[in-house]
């Protein structure tokens, strides 16, 4: 068998080649550079991964503060108000709530038999000064007796023993008259005694303040010296709201840094937008073993009604007093998030997927943060923009 003919497998690429093959090279080339566009443009438009942080407020007050603490509204002046006396409880006139003054009726305890008992005393009274009237008429008369006998007794008109029969007579009644003025006191006293047990059925205010836990209802029986079931001691607790001051446990090795009177800043987790005025009141002078700490009290400058026992409260103890600005908040971010452009001071915010320049003006630093013009607390803006980063430029936060 003859050898094959491989010569005719030769591609011919002389310049008899084909016209239809190098045809197909430019849209070849043309096709490799559009792709190289295209993948160069979808860099280019692809969001930067940027890391951002969000625009927050600061307060001055932070520039001056020594030392924080934690605590919770306490009222000074507390009380469990009840009654001496037993009974059921047949009137209650306040609620959780109710805002009474001193002296105020606030409940009644059943009195029908304290009530008898003072009615009692009262007519012994009147018994007591109707018998010393009795007295005082036999003693009048026994005092004309003596005299007339004195005036027979001189010619020996009247014998001896008639005359001290009524000297006698005389003396009897005045010690009888001593006797119904003494049970006159006696009587008055009982009635006094009486009247302070229909007292104590009815339960009044201590101060002025308002009322925190109601703790017995209409028809419970209050027994205040008993622990007996299904009694109760006390009516309901009364606080006075002008005595509410803040207590916080700081350790002992930072007290250092506090003095009576020095100024505070207050915040209550209830109201964090709000910031109050406080002063130390006192330091109470002993420590607690267990927890290596001193009881500090700070009372409230500024009064707030929204202010109630037992709120939780972040206490600042400053180093000097503060002015009215210092007590307001400034917006602030981190400085990184600051770059300069053309000779201005901006921040990059971030607002549906694109950094937007935004001229700012700078302030005060305020512990890690720098206070700004020209943005809003709660904006996102770019941290560390670099130099290429523009205005309009799609962005990502990057995955940390």
């Amino acid at each position: 068998m003859p050898d094959p003919d491989l010569s005719r497998l030769k591609i011919d690429r002389g310049p008899h080649a084909s016209p239809r093959r190098r045809r197909w090279l430019p849209y070849l080339a043309g096709a490799v550079l559009l792709a190289v566009v295209a993948a160069v443009a979808i860099k280019v438009a692809s969001p930067t991964a940027v890391e951002t942080v969000t625009v927050a407020t600061a307060y001055p007050s932070q520039n001056y503060t020594l030392l924080n603490a934690t605590g919770y509204v306490v009222p000074q002046r507390k009380a469990a108000v009840a009654s001496k006396a037993q009974g059921r409880l047949e009137w209650l006139g306040v609620l959780e709530g109710s805002r009474v003054k001193k002296d105020e009726i606030i409940a009644r305890i059943e009195s029908r038999d304290v009530g008898a008992s003072l009615a009692q005393a009262s007519a012994q009274v009147k018994v007591a000064q109707a018998n010393l009237e009795l007295q005082l008429a036999e003693l009048r008369d026994a005092e004309v007796n003596l005299r007339r006998s004195e005036e027979l007794l001189g010619p020996k008109a009247i014998s001896v023993q008639q005359y001290d029969a009524d000297l006698a007579r005389y003396k009897k009644a005045q010690a009888s008259v001593s006797n119904s003025r003494a049970a006159i006191v006696s009587a008055q006293a009982s009635a006094e005694a009486a009247q302070v047990a229909v007292d104590q059925t009815v339960i009044r205010a201590p101060f002025d303040g308002v009322v925190l836990i109601k703790h017995a209802n209409v028809g419970d029986n209050i027994t205040p010296f008993s622990s007996a079931s299904d009694t109760k001691g006390a009516v309901v607790t009364i606080a006075d709201m002008e005595t509410l001051e803040v207590e916080a446990d700081v350790a002992e090795s930072n007290i250092g840094k506090i003095r009576a009177d020095q100024p505070c800043l207050l915040q209550l987790d209830a109201l964090p937008e709000v910031r109050f005025a406080g002063q130390v009141s006192r330091i109470v002078p002993t420590v607690d073993r267990s927890k290596a700490t001193v009881l500090v009290k700070v009372r409230f400058v500024d009064r707030d009604a929204r202010v109630l026992p037992d709120m939780s409260a972040k206490i600042a103890f400053l180093s000097r007093p503060l002015a009215g600005q210092d007590r307001k908040p400034v917006v602030a971010v981190q400085p990184a998030a600051i770059a300069t452009r053309d000779g201005r001071k901006v921040v990059f915010v971030v607002r549906d997927g694109k950094a937007h320049e935004t001229a700012v003006t700078t302030g005060e630093r305020i512990g890690e943060l720098v206070a700004v013009g020209g943005v809003a607390a709660g904006d996102t803006v770019v941290l560390s923009p670099g130099d290429k980063l523009r205005d309009g430029a799609g962005v990502t936060a990057a995955k940390k």
